[in-house]
């Protein structure tokens, strides 16, 4: 009997949590408070019953009542959101993907933040059996407008602030390939915004290039480049969907909805779009 009684009381316990969380979910589909028949309607609850979850969860600020009979989202959920937003970070989000890429393409994947006029490499996946491999160091920093992940970040600056970049760097060259010109950077710029993703062809180092996709926060910011690094033979063209499916996976751990974005958002069609093609 005993057994039949925490077993009864264990369903029960889940029954409540299953009508709470339909409760907080119809309550989400809705930005202006909700009465409680309509609730009831959403949820398949009866109205005594609806009442009853709702009242518990007004008392722990879960939810609000905006006046006798409706409901909204409370305060104590966006409390527990940024908590749970300021524990997450890019390279905890990143790092299972980025070993998953590493395994279907064999080359380095690497995590680049910005750090005033230059990407800083925070992670990467590699593998030292994995043959040839461009392994960049980790803490290591290149300049913007010679990496793929730099003329991401580039790329979401407005004109002025570009031209700024140009100035306090002089736009200094590293190989043949680097772009060294504002007018041409601007029209490389504006390929990248409308693809959605970069590149680095020989321009950071000769005989190796790389291709980037921008990972965005909850807010559409861009926070990050993931990008391949290959000797410039190995790179494969059929990696960009990967790599740009990688990115977009990451971005919505981050929280990030493409709608969310006041830049294009990186899709797969614009990768492929222009897969083969020849780069400027």
């Amino acid at each position: 009997m005993k057994a039949e009684s925490a077993s009864e009381a264990d369903k029960t316990s889940i029954q409540v949590i299953e009508r709470l969380s339909a409760l907080l979910d119809a309550l989400a589909q809705h930005p202006d408070p909700v009465s409680l028949k309509d609730l009831s309607a959403a949820t398949g609850l009866h109205p005594s019953t609806a009442h009853r979850i709702l009242n518990d969860l007004v008392l722990k600020r879960f939810v609000d009542r905006a006046e006798p009979g409706s409901y909204r989202l409370g305060m104590r959920l966006l409390e527990l959101g940024n908590i749970v937003k300021s524990r997450l970070n890019v390279r905890e989000a990143a790092l299972d993907f980025m070993r998953k890429l590493h395994r279907k393409t064999h080359q380095t994947i690497n995590l680049s933040v910005r750090q005033g006029d230059e990407i800083v490499y925070i992670d990467r996946s590699f593998s030292e059996r994995s043959g040839m491999q461009v392994v960049r160091a980790i803490g290591g920093r290149a300049p913007l407008h010679l990496t793929s992940t730099g003329k991401l970040f580039l790329s979401v600056d407005d004109p002025k602030s570009v031209r700024a970049y140009a100035t306090r760097t002089g736009l200094a060259g590293h190989t043949k390939n680097s772009i060294t010109d504002l007018a041409r950077l601007e029209h490389e710029l504006n390929t990248v915004r409308t693809r959605g993703y970069a590149r680095d062809n020989d321009e950071l180092e000769l005989g190796v290039r790389c291709m980037a996709a921008g990972i965005r926060d909850d807010s559409g910011r861009l926070v990050a480049g993931l990008s391949i690094s290959a000797p410039a033979d190995r790179l494969q063209e059929e990696w960009l969907e990967d790599l740009v499916d990688t990115a977009n996976q990451i971005s919505a751990v981050l929280g990030f909805a493409p709608q969310d974005a006041t830049e294009p958002a990186v899709t797969k069609h614009a990768g492929m779009k222009h897969a083969g093609m020849k780069h400027d």
